[in-house]
């Protein structure tokens, strides 16, 4: 059986370490890389920096708060990767990691996980120079609300994308009835205890029983309880999902 293709991911970063300590200690990541399947590397951005003092940064025109990060330190970190890839045939996508980007759904996260290479580029302090926008492919918020900087967006998105890849998960299908697969949130689970007592606000016992077609081992009626729970949830918590789905 045919080994499946490794996945390179750089993160462009001033913080490089974060990204090491959580990528060698935990989930998904650290197993993709124990098994060969991913190549995970942070780029410290302030080895491209200008001078002595590897400055990457500089205060923004017309008066403001803050620094902004340059736009020719960010222009040579990101050739110097690119360079390498499509040395080697890569098929590459770079992305900017930005609150004004486009939110990040299990749809792109599908998308992303055909690529050979992806290339995450991190912002800091007040931003980026907006010429920056023209040295990548995309941009990707994972919400709306600030963080500190690209960092956790890149490894969430990463988890997200690698984990849809093959030889990564025990079952392949494994991924298929997950919530957002079909812009649906994922059915009901339940295991044993079937039945569950417990008390109530007033100690009055509960009784909590798993649904009956689920014992029933009539895989079609089940299916088919799956998919009606899975529309039912998503109309109740998330009906956005179904208006984007039309």
């Amino acid at each position: 059986m045919k080994k499946p293709k490794k996945l390179s991911v750089k993160v462009i970063t001033l913080f490089p370490q974060f990204i090491e300590n959580f990528v060698e200690s935990f989930g998904i990541l650290k197993r993709a890389i124990k098994l060969k399947l991913l190549d995970f590397k942070p780029v410290y951005l302030r080895q491209f920096g200008l001078g002595e003092r590897q400055v990457v940064d500089d205060r923004p025109y017309g008066g403001g708060v803050g620094m902004v990060l340059r736009a020719d330190v960010l222009y040579k970190a990101i050739l110097s990767i690119k360079k390498k890839e499509l040395r080697i045939k890569q098929k590459t996508r770079i992305i900017l990691l930005t609150p004004q980007g486009k939110q990040f759904k299990q749809a792109d996260a599908h998308r992303l996980s055909k690529y050979d290479s992806l290339i995450f580029v991190c912002g800091r302090y007040e931003g980026f120079d907006e010429r920056v926008r023209g040295f990548v492919d995309e941009e990707l918020s994972i919400g709306d609300y600030i963080l500190m900087g690209g960092e956790l967006p890149a490894l969430v998105i990463s988890e997200a994308v690698m984990r849809l890849r093959p030889g990564i998960l025990g079952k392949d299908e494994s991924t298929v009835a997950e919530s957002f697969s079909e812009n649906l949130l994922e059915y009901p689970q339940y295991t044993k205890p079937e039945t569950l007592r417990i008390k109530n606000n007033e100690s009055r016992i509960k009784v909590l029983k798993v649904p009956k077609v689920l014992l029933t081992g009539h895989h079609k009626n089940i299916e088919q309880w799956r998919k009606d729970e899975s529309i039912k949830r998503t109309k109740k918590r998330r009906p956005d999902l179904l208006i984007d789905q039309n």
